[in-house]
């Protein structure tokens, strides 16, 4: 397979939280969030905080570069998952995000931007947080799908993909926008597009069903296939399983796909195959994080920026500093 691609980062930023729970206030349109009644809330919170630790040490060991910030704060139910406020791009560019969920607008962390610019080259950040005050929202690579390949952003419609943030990123960052429908076994919008759409290098793995606009679909799938990519469909239920919420990286001995034991365990063997023609599958246990409708992909915030200096370890772990 090879090494190099712009699309699988080497590097990523992860939030280990010392108070996590499901966020009530983000459950209105995340069909993906449930309930534990069975753990007591300090037992979740454990939980949670053990799986981001071995996952960070899990990458690690597989070779790519992790950054681990906390949350010590009780007041950021969601923080584990910091792909929504921030993305970074080729060529030293840094994107920040307004966000629907007024509970969600004080993930934004000006310590991890200036790690950023510490450790790695770059030469701008685009702040579209303002952009809260007008009622309009684009929350980073959840709204947004981006093939770095081909320059194209796949966006689902819903309350936190709005289509004039999505110009403006757009326009700035050199995607073509294509925007589309998508819902759930029972007919309600999908939240973010990053739960049923991923795209690496040689694959993307799309949940083809729940896109109900059939001339849309075919453009999807057509788009994604002329780069050379073989799209893999998954049905609803795999979906349901965070099947589509993966990324790829690049690690010391290749590209691997990350992705969660349960969504692991739902791809079916001729799934597993054709993505292995290209990386190597990646699962860890996150199970009490897919409480709060997110998975692997929502914890990762990929790095597309040229480092500074290579790193004498591949986990970093941050000092929680006042934000």
């Amino acid at each position: 397979m090879t090494r190099l691609s712009v699309q699988a980062p080497k590097s990523v930023v992860m939030i280990r939280p010392h108070h996590f729970t499901p966020n009530p206030m983000t459950a209105k349109d995340n069909s993906f969030q449930s309930n534990d009644e069975k753990r007591a809330a300090e037992a979740i919170s454990r939980a949670a905080f053990d799986e981001v630790t071995e996952m960070a040490e899990g990458l690690a060991a597989a070779g790519v570069t992790v950054h681990v910030f906390e949350d010590e704060t009780a007041t950021r139910p969601d923080s584990v998952f910091p792909n929504n406020w921030f993305s970074t791009h080729s060529g030293g560019h840094v994107a920040i995000y307004p966000m629907f969920s007024a509970s969600r607008q004080s993930e934004r962390r000006p310590d991890i931007i200036e790690m950023l610019k510490n450790d790695y080259r770059v030469q701008d950040v685009i702040d579209y947080s303002g952009l809260e005050k007008d009622g309009f929202y684009l929350e980073g690579t959840g709204a947004m799908v981006l093939d770095h390949i081909g320059r194209v952003a796949y966006a689902v419609r819903s309350n936190r993909t709005n289509e004039v943030a999505l110009e403006r990123f757009c326009t700035h960052f050199n995607f073509e926008p294509m925007v589309f429908d998508a819902v759930d076994r029972h007919g309600k919008s999908i939240y973010h597009t990053n739960v049923l759409m991923c795209i690496g290098t040689e694959f993307a793995l799309l949940g083809m069903q729940m896109i109900p606009d059939e001339k849309r679909r075919r453009e999807i799938v057509a788009r994604l296939e002329e780069t050379g990519r073989k799209v893999i469909d998954l049905s609803i239920e795999q979906i349901e399983n965070f099947a589509g919420n993966a990324i790829e990286l690049d690690g010391k001995d290749g590209r691997v796909v990350v992705l969660s034991a349960r969504a692991h365990a739902a791809l079916d063997r001729q799934q597993i195959e054709a993505i292995e023609q290209s990386a190597t599958l990646l699962p860890f246990d996150v199970s009490t994080i897919e409480l709060a409708g997110g998975s692997v992909r929502c914890m990762l915030a990929g790095i597309h920026l040229s480092r500074r200096e290579i790193p004498a370890t591949q986990l970093l772990y941050a000092a929680e500093r006042a934000v």
